[in-house]
């Protein structure tokens, strides 16, 4: 039986919205396996806050993960995880409020992740968590275009 209250879904996100939402994030401390806006996140829990934020509830569990979860389990844990709840894009076609997923060496497993932004003269950025850093925004240049693993978007964007 209903209680008469109605679930709210957030509206469809634009891209301009997505970078917007992510640069709130700057300045927020890293911590790991953390999600919290001004409290503390890494890479992955930079994009599940958004997520949140964007989309809605998380709809599965996030496992505990070491520092070293990718090399540990040899598994595209990362890729996989993004796979089930964001959609593809080819990497040469991400635009901004798309999430990137980088290798930091070739042959290695992916496990770094950030959303492409630009800046205002046009020129891409990485929206990202580190280690010592926290959330910042950084040029994406060739060091990190050649790293890139994947993109994906987040579900509904409007435009």
């Amino acid at each position: 039986m209903s209680d008469g209250s109605a679930t709210t879904c957030p509206p469809p996100p634009t891209r301009a919205e997505i970078v917007r939402r992510a640069r709130a994030w700057l300045g927020t401390p890293y911590h790991h396996q953390a999600s919290r806006l001004g409290a503390g996140c890494d890479c992955v829990g930079l994009v599940r806050g958004l997520y949140r934020e964007i989309v809605g509830e998380e709809t599965e569990p996030v496992p505990g993960y070491s520092r070293d979860w990718a090399e540990a389990s040899g598994a595209e844990t990362l890729i996989e995880a993004a796979g089930r709840h964001l959609l593809p894009v080819a990497p040469a076609a991400a635009r901004p409020g798309d999430v990137l997923v980088f290798r930091y060496r070739p042959n290695t497993i992916a496990k770094h992740t950030g959303v492409l932004a630009d800046f205002p003269d046009g020129a891409p950025s990485l929206i990202h968590a580190l280690e010592g850093r926290g959330v910042v925004e950084v040029p994406l240049g060739g060091w990190w275009r050649r790293r890139i693993a994947a993109a994906f978007s987040f579900p509904g964007i409007i435009d």
